[in-house]
């Protein structure tokens, strides 16, 4: 590894699983100290534990959920008082709700999508700002979705959550900027944990999701999303702010299709 993140700090939220305990693991790697964070602690700790002891790094885990706002400012001033400081905060965490077409989702379906997507994004961003300014700038990297690009069928609350994520990056970044404060996007495409689930337990899923892909696989967590939140966190990237990066191998060319087979049995009443 190169060293890139040696002696800063992160907060990666759902970082014990899927793509957040991927990006964990390879900010370590890089020599960040890392806070994980999940609804599950013990789970975050026990991945904590591990990244310690296979990576000899820093990491600490505890339970955080994003969608509370005391959980979200707790979460950062227990980061700061462990490591001294915040310089990354990846907002990585993220929820679906069951699928079922857009007038049957309900309200509360749509204010938790939003609690934990958007409201857990602003609200870690306004708690880390003053630590960031404090130490002379830092990187927030957002997660974004090709699923609010093709207007994903069933997932009508995500879709609007991850949209309203690009306003709210570009806007930091515009505001944020004379702080020396970047913030950024990406849009992955990867084995996370729902596909990953999906990989384990249908036949031919992964063939049938990644044969329009331009590179024809799915992003490894670690070594393939991993690397290019490094490089938003790094001084690599010192110039770059207000961008969305997409991180799927290419999928956003040709997009996907995600109209569901069974729409008589979801309440499509045609």
């Amino acid at each position: 590894m190169t060293g890139l993140l040696e002696g800063k700090v992160a907060i990666v939220t759902g970082g014990a699983k899927g793509l957040g305990l991927g990006i964990s693991r390879r900010l370590v790697r890089e020599g960040a100290k890392v806070v994980i964070t999940g609804r599950d602690g013990a789970a975050a700790e026990a991945e904590a534990a591990t990244i310690r002891k296979e990576l000899g790094g820093e990491a600490l885990g505890f339970a955080a959920d994003v969608g509370v706002k005391a959980d979200v400012e707790a979460m950062v001033a227990r980061t700061v008082e462990h490591f001294g400081g915040l310089d990354i905060l990846v907002n990585n965490a993220a929820t679906l709700t069951p699928n079922i077409l857009l007038e049957n989702k309900t309200d509360e379906m749509l204010k938790r999508t939003l609690e934990i997507a958007l409201w857990g994004s602003w609200w870690g961003m306004q708690a880390a700002f003053p630590h960031m300014r404090a130490r002379g700038g830092g990187s927030v990297v957002n997660f974004y979705s090709i699923d609010a690009d093709t207007g994903a069928w069933l997932h009508a609350d995500y879709n609007i959550a991850k949209s309203a994520i690009l306003g709210l990056t570009r806007s930091a970044a515009v505001e944020w900027g004379r702080f020396n404060i970047r913030v950024n996007a990406i849009s992955p495409t990867g084995l996370g944990q729902v596909f990953a689930k999906l990989v384990k337990e249908v036949p031919g899923f992964l063939e049938a999701a990644t044969e329009n892909n331009p590179l024809l696989r799915a992003g490894d967590p670690e070594d393939d999303i991993g690397p290019v939140v490094v490089f938003l966190a790094s001084q690599m990237s010192r110039f770059i702010t207000g961008e969305l990066i997409n991180v799927d191998g290419g999928q956003n060319l040709p997009g996907y299709v995600s109209k569901p087979h069974n729409l008589a049995e979801l309440g499509d009443v045609r």
